[in-house]
């Protein structure tokens, strides 16, 4: 192997990789079972795509060794394959929200209508809950909080916010949080909450960054 192949090969391979990310389906397939493991059932469902488009994009992510499956019985369970894929997907956004103005007008778009108050940082969150001045609400699917959550969270998703309303203190500020910054259970989770009256503001990141940063998490 000369210099030229050897370049031509590993430059395919950091291609390869690019390919995975390229389609806005994968992507959000990514962000999903970087929340937890997934059969393609449950994840067409959840990104609302068919059972054959879901199967062909895990296919895809699968072959760039991006993400692993394991037997459960007659089901396969899809998962992240480490933590270094959520460390380029979190790049890929970074590096969006720094490059393209696009990103950040549709993101000032969305919430401006939802959410004026500033969202509550990690750093911040952690330390009010040391000081156990409040509620931390997980609006994402149970099984996403039962896969892993922020220390003490109670688990209500956005569905059964409603019904469960009564759960929720009303002499505490609630914080919601979900899936990331640009997952829009949370927002959709606050809105409700202050129209019934109680105090609440999301966190700007979801639990895979709090987790990342190392802060404390637990599994049901």
């Amino acid at each position: 192997m000369n210099g030229g192949e050897f370049k031509d090969m590993v430059f395919k391979l950091f291609a390869m990789i690019a390919q995975s990310f390229s389609s806005p389906r994968r992507l959000e397939i990514i962000d999903v079972l970087i929340q937890g493991e997934r059969d393609v059932e449950t994840l067409s469902r959840e990104v609302n795509m068919s059972i054959a488009n879901t199967s062909k994009h895990l296919q895809v992510l699968k072959n760039a060794r991006l993400l692993e499956s394991r037997k459960e019985g007659v089901r396969v369970l899809y998962r992240v394959a480490d933590d270094s894929v959520f460390a380029c997907w979190k790049n890929l956004q970074n590096l969006a929200e720094q490059r393209l103005y696009e990103m950040k007008e549709i993101v000032r778009m969305y919430y401006q209508d939802r959410d004026k108050m500033e969202p509550v940082s990690r750093d911040n969150l952690l330390g009010r809950l040391k000081l156990g001045d409040v509620l931390v609400l997980d609006v994402r699917p149970f099984e996403e909080y039962r896969s892993g959550h922020i220390s003490k969270a109670l688990s209500i998703p956005l569905p059964e916010l409603k019904q469960r309303i009564d759960e929720i203190p009303k002499n505490m500020e609630i914080v919601a949080y979900c899936r990331g910054p640009y997952c829009v259970l949370a927002a959709e989770a606050i809105t409700f909450l202050r129209k019934a009256g109680i105090k609440a503001i999301r966190m700007k990141d979801g639990f895979p960054e709090w987790k990342n940063a190392g802060l404390p998490v637990e599994h049901s």
